[in-house]
């Protein structure tokens, strides 16, 4: 890990957490796809001072810095004019990129039925057109157009848009400009493996490293990078290292594997959702919903791989009883005799969907995700889902904890994971 990087992300709407950052994840990922490991990520306001001290920060021990977002018109943007001055540029107008900005800007306002004074219009542009000295400019995809700003004795600065639709598509000419790519000339590979379990307490886990290390010695001295989460109930166990260190990853992946099982059900950086669509589509086999509590989440899940429709058959949202009687069939003296938040329910309600929709797998799902609605008998937690198929059914009880949008969550994981199980993954 020779070369490292800084991100610094602004906008003090993310910053508060009124806009969720999606481009440090797309850039630490692309990052390392170049070999480039990332040391730090900072996120600034839309302040001067706290951008700079974010730069000079970086600038001290990275060998490439990136920022994004600050670059459009309005007076609070300020990341290119902070750079020029923390690279010792000096700003000027590049009359041909206004005229570029210029250009798209009228576009934009033509197609939208916009009409601003042009006084307006002409300062924005300009602003936007302002480059620092040697800069590498990099084509607006939107408006504001990207720079690679260097100085006399230090890294390179990378300044991309805030919007990840801008961000991501100006991302390749980045990573072509001349002082972006004499740093990844010294780059070396940095290979990420990801390993996804289920079932197992993080704790297991913990245990399982542990003996792995007294027998094979220490992770870090075979240099493996390790890090493990828990996500929804699943463990992710993430390991990051040079082509060198690729025979103590097999030794440790082997060990995962012999340790876990069948718990361990993905160990080649696939997702839930791609398990479960695959293991779907090798069978050809299809699924409906009938929900409750989750009130379409599962359904939302599963049709948001592309080609779902290939599986996805269908699904009910059946939140209130009589809704589960006209639905999916489930007998309205069963509700009333266990309650709609009942094994029963459930399995009734994963019946009922498989026989409307004629699939080979069905699923039920009725709960109390709270915050109220919950009992001594039925707390707020308590879900049932059951999944009907060529086998039978198979029903499972869950007592979750956390938020509203926890439980619904969580709910969903569990109820993909007896999909997988059922369809042979």
């Amino acid at each position: 890990m020779s070369v490292r990087a800084g991100i610094v992300i602004t906008g003090t709407e993310v910053l508060t957490g009124r806009v969720t950052d999606l481009n440090g994840p797309f850039l630490a990922e692309e990052l390392r796809r170049v070999g480039v490991d990332v040391g730090r990520t900072v996120v600034v306001g839309d302040r001067r001072d706290d951008l700079e001290a974010a730069l000079r920060f970086l600038l001290a021990d990275h060998d490439l810095v990136l920022t994004t977002g600050g670059l459009g018109p309005t007076e609070d943007d300020l990341t290119a004019e902070v750079v020029a001055a923390v690279q010792g540029r000096p700003v000027a107008l590049d009359a041909a990129l206004e005229a570029r900005i210029g250009a798209i800007v009228a576009d934009l306002n033509a197609r939208r039925g916009w009409s601003p004074a042009a006084d307006v219009v002409e300062r924005s542009v300009r602003k936007q057109a302002l480059v620092p000295e040697a800069a590498v400019v990099l084509g607006p995809v939107g408006t504001a157009p990207g720079l690679v700003v260097t100085s006399s004795d230090g890294p390179p600065v990378v300044v991309l848009p805030g919007p990840p639709s801008e961000l991501q598509p100006m991302w390749r000419e980045a990573l072509d400009a001349a002082p972006v790519r004499a740093v990844l000339d010294r780059a070396e590979e940095l290979r990420q493996e990801q390993v996804r379990i289920w079932g197992p307490p993080e704790a297991e886990l913990a245990g399982l490293l542990r003996d792995h290390e007294r027998e094979h010695g220490s992770l870090a001295d075979a240099g493996l990078e390790v890090t493990t989460c828990v996500r929804d109930g699943e463990l992710e166990v993430v390991t990051r290292f040079a082509p060198s260190a690729q025979p103590a990853y097999d030794a440790l992946l082997a060990s995962l594997h012999a340790g876990f099982g069948t718990r361990l059900y993905a160990d080649d950086g696939r997702s839930l959702d791609d398990v479960v669509a695959e293991a779907l589509l090798a069978r050809g086999a299809t699924v409906a919903t009938a929900e409750s509590c989750t009130a379409g989440l599962l359904a939302g899940r599963l049709a948001d791989r592309p080609g779902s429709s290939a599986y996805l058959t269908g699904g009910f949202v059946t939140y209130a009883n009589e809704a589960k009687t006209a639905e999916v069939d489930v007998p309205a003296e069963l509700i009333e005799r266990v309650g709609a938040v009942s094994r029963e329910v459930a399995e009734a309600m994963a019946t009922g969907t498989r026989r409307r929709l004629g699939t080979t797998f069905g699923i039920g799902i009725t709960g109390v995700a709270g915050p109220g609605g919950g009992t001594p008998e039925k707390p707020v937690g308590l879900v049932h889902v059951a999944l009907a198929g060529p086998d039978g059914i198979v029903h499972r009880e869950l007592r979750l904890g956390g938020s509203r949008a926890l439980i619904r969550r969580r709910t969903v994981v569990c109820c993909l994971h007896l999909l997988r199980e059922a369809a042979g993954a």
